[in-house]
């Protein structure tokens, strides 16, 4: 949970912009864009990764399958951005790269964490809900 004075570690960051509203996260990248005419795409693609998962009864890892991603890397001098989205949406990926840029070169930070914060929210209340629904599946076995 962060408050409005806290900073987002870097690993924070990527991991609410991978969740992040894709329609919301594009409108930021574009704003950010203005101001990195001059970055350098490394790459754009997409491509599958494999989808690593615990074994909760044995605790032995396995791969269940593959997911489909888009990832984008970008330089501007001396900083990187990188953006990795599950699904086939080049866009999205780019604007996760351009904040990721703009927080490591200090460029309207503020904004970046405001959006950051919002996100963050929402993971949490989505993430709350969904234990919610969860719960109320749950059967006791000792009642029976």
């Amino acid at each position: 949970m962060h408050t409005p004075s806290q900073e987002f570690s870097h690993d924070d960051a990527l991991s609410i912009l991978a969740r992040a509203d894709a329609a919301a996260l594009k409108a930021l990248g574009e704003d950010l864009a203005i101001d990195f005419s001059d970055v350098e795409v490394v790459h754009s693609r997409t491509g599958l990764v494999m989808l690593p998962l615990r074994d909760t009864a044995k605790g032995t890892a396995f791969h269940l399958g593959e997911v489909l991603v888009s990832e984008a890397h970008i330089r501007r001098g001396i900083h990187e951005g990188y953006g990795l989205r599950k699904g086939l949406d080049l866009e999205a990926s780019m604007a996760m790269a351009l904040v990721d840029i703009a927080l490591a070169s200090g460029t309207k930070v503020e904004i970046c964490h405001d959006f950051l914060r919002d996100a963050d929210a929402q993971h949490r209340d989505a993430d709350t809900e969904t234990l919610r629904r969860i719960e109320a599946t749950r059967v006791d076995m000792e009642t029976f």
